[in-house]
């Protein structure tokens, strides 16, 4: 049975946060993301897998600078010299928006590296396109929205509209690879490939998702039982959206994370055994993934807010090389009580510590006491309005003037 070694949204070029390596001169955020995809593909040739499908997000970006092409391109080519087939598919950070501009992975195909497939259509590979692997791929890398409107030959409609009309056409696709008197070997295990949505996936915190605002996948196209392991990329939490049955649908998830959105997530590669009818799913967990601290605080009391705050945040030594944020949300006046100095003295040993304050202000108007809101005319509740809002003066006055023309009526010529 052919051995996959599955892996996706590999981000390289994930520069927000940190200083550079003085002895490479990249960021060392980079080198984190390298250090997983080196551990990735070190399986991948100590351990012979037969094939190994990348799911789309090679970049952040989809115009890399070219220090982290190469990058990339010394690691597929590792692969390569190996032997062993690599397939590329195109993620959403990899293409260009605009119509036939090239993609970040375009030059693997170009060059025609050996072993190596960029998949940035959709397509079926039969053993024939796999060096003879006993094996079927049906690929569905990322489709733009301008493109699938120009292959489609549809303008003016609801987007909404455009994603239904899509997801039938690439569900018709799929059904018709995978109709035994097509094309599909129904004796040979069948792989989907997708970076994609898919219907019931857990979204992680790295991206807000709208419906209507994307490709979504029917989670029945990717639970055929006619499939024995679908591949996907794009939702960074790793997950089996089709846990004890066949087949396995899995999202491996980000190969570091990438935002606070991630900080609880362990971070995933996976090796499938691939057989007709049965597969069995092996995660490899990625060590030395770079801690997020996330802390939220809302002070409701003056006494001791320091305390408060440290007591939010790990012990320092559980800080060293961590990437931290903590957050307080605290009345407008206590701001002089917030020591900021000791705060930061606290995570001196965090790679990087950010810390944002939301000073609340007090929203409620209090009139005089005693007085109800009848005892005061317009103006006089307009001005105790503009005081209570902290309005400059100035402006207080003219708005005064403008009200008190506007309640008698003047003309306004």
């Amino acid at each position: 049975m052919p051995t996959i070694l599955h892996f996706a949204d590999a981000h390289i070029d994930m520069a927000t946060y940190g200083r550079h390596d003085p002895e490479t001169g990249l960021p060392v955020r980079v080198l984190d993301f390298l250090k997983s995809l080196d551990t990735i593909i070190d399986t991948a040739i100590d351990e012979q897998v037969d094939v190994v499908l990348f799911a789309g997000d090679a970049y952040k970006d989809r115009n890399p600078a070219p220090t982290y092409q190469r990058e990339w391109g010394k690691r597929v080519m590792r692969l390569s010299q190996a032997g062993i087939p690599t397939l590329l598919l195109v993620g959403n950070h990899d293409l260009s928006p605009a119509m036939n501009r090239a993609h970040a992975m375009t030059e693997f195909s170009t060059l025609q590296v050996p072993h190596v497939q960029v998949l940035d259509k959709p397509c079926f590979l039969t053993p024939d396109d796999l060096e003879g692997l006993p094996l079927q791929v049906l690929a569905i890398p990322w489709i733009s929205r301008s493109g699938m409107m120009a292959h489609l030959d549809i303008q003016g409609r609801d987007l909404s509209q455009i994603y239904e009309e899509l997801e039938e056409r690439l569900t018709d696709l799929v059904h018709h690879w995978l109709d035994e008197a097509d094309q599909a070997d129904p004796d040979l295990p069948i792989i989907l490939t997708a970076h994609a949505s898919v219907q019931g996936a857990k979204y992680g915190g790295e991206r807000t998702v709208m419906l209507g605002g994307d490709l979504v996948l029917p989670g029945s196209l990717v639970r055929d039982q006619r499939l024995d392991y679908v591949a996907l990329g794009h939702i960074h939490k790793p997950q089996n959206l089709n846990e004890d049955a066949h087949p396995p649908v899995v999202y491996p998830g980000s190969i570091e994370r990438v935002d606070f959105g991630e900080a609880e997530d362990d971070k995933f590669f996976v090796i499938a055994e691939v057989e007709k009818g049965t597969s069995e799913v092996v995660w490899r967990q990625l060590t030395g993934i770079r801690l997020f601290v996330d802390r939220f605080v809302r002070l409701a009391s003056q006494e001791k807010i320091s305390d408060q705050l440290r007591a939010a945040l790990p012990p320092q030594k559980e800080l060293a090389d961590a990437i931290v944020r903590l957050v307080i949300e605290y009345p407008r006046e206590w701001e002089s009580m917030i020591d900021e100095a000791a705060l930061r003295e606290h995570a001196a040993e965090a790679f990087e510590f950010h810390l944002i304050k939301r000073p609340q202000q007090e929203n409620r108007i209090r009139l005089p006491e005693d007085q109800a809101v009848g005892s005061f005319s317009p103006v006089e509740l307009l001005e105790i309005y503009w005081k209570a809002n902290h309005t400059d003066s100035d402006a207080a006055q003219e708005l005064l003037g403008l009200a008190e023309s506007v309640i008698r009526g003047d003309d306004a010529d």
